[in-house]
C-alpha cells in the first residue's frame, strides 16, 4: 500500500554530497528535510541556515531520537558510514548511506544482516545506477539492442591532501579501492547482468603522509564473458570524475555522469530518461518511493553486497602482494 503521508528525513552529513542531498529532496514532492547533523553544531547551524533547514542537531543520536524523523540519508565519512547505518535501523529509521556502505566486508554484512531483522528500508548510494546516461544504456541492454564486450573506465582526481570535491579540507581519508572502485565494481555487474567471476588489482606506492596508494589498476570479468578494465588515481592533473566507455556489439557509448555521448563524440539525448536530469534525485526518488510502497528499493543493501565481496577480494589480493 502506498503511504501519502509527509516523509521527514533527516541529513546526516554537512559537506559537498550532503547539500547535493539537500537540494534534491527539495525538489521530492511530500519531503521534507526535517533536521541536519553535521560534524559540530556549529557546522550543523550553518549547513542548516544555507540549505533553509529549520532543525540542527549536535550528534546523530540527538537525531534518532526524534519521533518525527521517518528516515537519515547519510552523507557523512566513510569511516562511519556501517556503524551509522547501523545505528539508523536499530532506532527503527529507514536510511540511505552514501557510497561505500562500509569499508571492511565484515562490517557490509552486519548491515545487511540488521536490515533484514528490522525489515526497513537500507539503501546504498551507487548513483551510477540512477544516472541517465547509465539508464539509457541499461535499457538497451535490457532491449535486446545493445551488449557490453567491454567497459573501460577511467576514475581520475588530483586530491594529494585530504580535500573534498569543493576543495575544502576534510577529517578522513578517501580511498580508491572502498569508495571509488565501488561505482564501477557494482555497475559493471549490474549493466551487464552477470556476476563478477574474475578481478585483479594491482596498486602503486602507498603515500608516506596519507597511507594510502595512489594509483590503481583492476580487472574484472562477468560470468558471461564481458571485461571491465578499471584506471583509478589521484595523481591526474586533468578534469576530475569518472567517465565510462562501453563498448558494445553494436555501438560505442560514453557517460560523463549524467551526460552520454556515442564513441566518436555524437551527444545523446537523455533527458526523457527518467524524470530528472540529476542522478542524485533519481537515486533519493528511488529511496522515498520504497518507503512509501513498502519495497526493496534498487540498490539495496542486498543488491549491492556481492560488490563488496568483490572489493574485499581485491584488498585480499593487494596485501598478499605487499606482505611477500
Amino acid at each position: 500500500m502506498t503511504d501519502d503521508r509527509t516523509l521527514r528525513v533527516a541529513l546526516a552529513g554537512g559537506g559537498a554530497f550532503g547539500a547535493k542531498h539537500a537540494a534534491a529532496l527539495r525538489r521530492i514532492e511530500g519531503v521534507e528535510v526535517a533536521a541536519v547533523v553535521s560534524s559540530s553544531l556549529e557546522s550543523s547551524r550553518k549547513f542548516a541556515a544555507d540549505q533553509g533547514i529549520d532543525r540542527a542537531a549536535g550528534s546523530l543520536d540527538e537525531v534518532l531520537a526524534m519521533d518525527d524523523v521517518d528516515a537519515v540519508v547519510l552523507a557523512t565519512p566513510t569511516q562511519l558510514h556501517a556503524s551509522q547505518t547501523l545505528a539508523c535501523l536499530e532506532a527503527g529509521k529507514h536510511v540511505q548511506v552514501e557510497i561505500p556502505l562500509a569499508d571492511n566486508l565484515g562490517d557490509a554484512e552486519a548491515c545487511l544482516e540488521a536490515q533484514r531483522r528490522t525489515g526497513l528500508v537500507g539503501m546504498v548510494g551507487h548513483t551510477r545506477r540512477f544516472n541517465p546516461s547509465h539508464q539509457w544504456v541499461k535499457q538497451r541492454i535490457e532491449a535486446g539492442e545493445f551488449g557490453i564486450q567491454q567497459m573501460d573506465v577511467q576514475t581520475y582526481f588530483f586530491r594529494r591532501t585530504n580535500t573534498n570535491a569543493l576543495g575544502k579540507p576534510r577529517s578522513w581519508t578517501d580511498h580508491l579501492l572502498w569508495h571509488h572502485a565501488a561505482h564501477t565494481v557494482d555497475l559493471f555487474a549490474y549493466q551487464t547482468g552477470s556476476p563478477i567471476v574474475q578481478a585483479n588489482a594491482i596498486q602503486g606506492p602507498i603515500h608516506p603522509e596519507l597511507g594510502i596508494a595512489m594509483d590503481m589498476s583492476i580487472q574484472l570479468r562477468a560470468e558471461n564473458g564481458a571485461i571491465c578494465t578499471l584506471s583509478l588515481s589521484f595523481n591526474n592533473d586533468g578534469p576530475l570524475g569518472t567517465f565510462f566507455r562501453y563498448i558494445g556489439d553494436t555501438g560505442t557509448y560514453i557517460a560523463r555522469y549524467d551526460d552520454l555521448v556515442t564513441g566518436k563524440d555524437e551527444a545523446i539525448d537523455v533527458s526523457g530518461v527518467d524524470v530528472s536530469m540529476d542522478g542524485i534525485e533519481l537515486q533519493d526518488r528511488e529511496f522515498v518511493a520504497a518507503i512509501r510502497e513498502g519495497r526493496e528499493p534498487n540498490s539495496s543493501i542486498a543488491q549491492v553486497l556481492n560488490c563488496y565481496r568483490t572489493l574485499d577480494s581485491l584488498e585480499q589480493q593487494l596485501k598478499a602482494f605487499d606482505a611477500r
